[in-house]
């Protein structure tokens, strides 16, 4: 910050609001600290009776905060993401399509511990939609040496993205239906019209949905023939609980898939089943799927859809923030649900 005469401040930024007074009929800012001064508002200071003003000067190395937050956002976003803003100094980050959002977090750590800068996003690894604000990020002062944006480039360059949207991939999805109560029509099957709205949701298709009794060797075959069919994702519903006569899990199993977790730090959502057959996800669901607006299927599967391989510590990983409060409107912050 440094005191120069008015007549040299064109392209400078304001430090401090600059007052007019008329007698008798006003008292108010002529500028707001911040603003850029121009030619036009030389004549207007010098009527204010500001002979110098306190101004950064950008020719000495410093950034406006408007210019600095477009750096800011432009240096951490990957794929997918658009701007919008300034506003208040502040840039905001959004969502151009529906996918999986990603955020590399130690690096968004390393950004925020670089003096003066400022980037906060909402929950790591779930699902949204086009236009949803994801992120926004500012500068602490109303100008910033352009060294602190260099050192944020640097930082971005070497760790890739640090926010991006990943598309899901339409999917082709096979629906195994396991319990004799459904399989012999004495009850109707709730399971089905959930899923096809939920991967609907997705921007995949339930190709087909096959009902089968509690009989291990009738799911292994149903699953067996979803493969041979060429589907890109399995999901079995159904028996999951560890129940004497629950034997979806024992089923899944015995298709010599490669289990990679049965039970999940997650509630609702403990019994869920993950396991890959001839490289195709095979998804074992538990009932509260079916009556949870938000459960392991939501943390889950659009993971999947954006072709990552989960492993066992991924499963694991979800006990942080794997517990839904049940709120109506499902907005905390630290939940790993997120906004569904």
């Amino acid at each position: 910050m440094k005191a120069i005469p008015v007549e040299q401040s064109v392209g400078t930024v304001l430090c401090h609001d600059i007052t007019r007074i008329v007698v008798g009929e006003s008292k108010g800012p002529a500028f707001r600290r911040g603003h850029v001064v121009t030619d036009g508002d030389i004549q207007t200071l010098l009527d204010i009776g500001k002979a110098n003003i306190y101004v950064f000067d950008p020719k000495d190395g410093y950034v406006h905060e408007d210019d600095a937050a477009f750096r800011l956002a432009g240096a951490a976003a990957g794929k997918n993401i658009t701007f919008t803003g300034p506003s208040e100094g502040k840039v905001t980050l959004e969502a151009s399509i529906d996918g999986l959002l990603s955020i590399n977090t130690d690096a968004l750590t390393d950004m925020n511990c670089i003096k003066d800068v400022t980037f906060a996003t909402i929950h790591n690894l779930q699902f949204v939609k086009k236009g949803r604000a994801l992120a926004g990020t500012r500068v602490i002062p109303l100008a910033v040496p352009e060294e602190i944006l260099f050192e944020v480039e640097s930082l971005c360059e070497k760790s890739g993205p640090v926010i991006e949207v990943k598309p899901l991939k339409a999917a082709r999805v096979g629906v195994v239906t396991t319990g004799s109560e459904v399989y012999t029509g004495r009850i109707k099957d709730g399971f089905g019209p959930v899923l096809k709205r939920k991967f609907a949701e997705l921007g995949s298709t339930v190709a087909n949905q096959v009902f089968v009794s509690d009989e291990i060797d009738m799911t292994v075959s149903a699953i067996h023939s979803f493969v041979e069919q060429g589907v890109d994702l399995i999901a079995v519903t159904g028996g999951m609980s560890v129940d004497p006569d629950d034997q979806t899990p024992s089923a899944i199993r015995a298709t010599s898939a490669e289990v990679i977790s049965y039970g999940a730090p997650t509630y609702p959502g403990a019994m869920f089943m993950l396991a890959y057959l001839a490289g195709i996800p095979v998804v074992g669901l538990p009932g509260c799927v079916m009556y949870h607006k938000a459960s392991i299927f939501d943390l889950v599967v659009p993971r999947i859809l954006a072709g990552e391989k989960l492993s066992r510590r991924d499963i694991v990983a979800f006990g942080h923030g794997g517990f839904c409060e049940g709120c109506e409107t499902c907005r905390y912050p630290v939940c790993g649900f997120g906004k569904i």
